[in-house]
């Protein structure tokens, strides 16, 4: 059974910083695409940034600066360092995965930001940002 949980998320003043974790179980990690999404209110989710397990990286052209991807694959995690938080990166933040199989040959092939693309969730961790 697939689960990611995510965590570090909380209550900062803009300019502040966060590091979220998102530790991943019942997974052959090393095979699975990772990423960073959030979901602001009233709106869908949105990519952030995306690692695949080389450590190959994507960020949303409108995060870049204020955020780093990384993933530690003897421990199944993936972090995100939020920098010079704002407002309007109050959201809830998810960790997902997926994986690319031909047969049972599953491998990270390629890392996309649309959340659409990947196929098991974490239950997200709230940030909130105040001016």
């Amino acid at each position: 059974q697939v689960h990611m949980v995510e965590s570090g998320g909380g209550s900062v003043q803009a300019g502040g910083s966060l590091r979220l974790s998102c530790e991943a179980s019942g997974i052959p990690y090393i095979t699975y695409c990772m990423g960073w999404f959030r979901q602001r209110p009233g709106e869908g989710r949105e990519g952030v940034a995306t690692v695949d397990s080389r450590g190959d990286i994507r960020y949303v052209s409108w995060m870049k600066g204020r955020v780093t991807i990384s993933r530690d694959n003897a421990k199944n995690t993936m972090y995100l360092q939020l920098n010079n938080l704002k407002p309007e990166d109050t959201a809830t933040y998810y960790c997902g995965g997926r994986t690319y199989c031909s047969g049972a040959d599953c491998r990270c092939l390629e890392t996309r930001i649309n959340p659409s693309e990947y196929t098991f969730w974490g239950q997200g961790t709230q940030v909130t940002v105040s001016s």
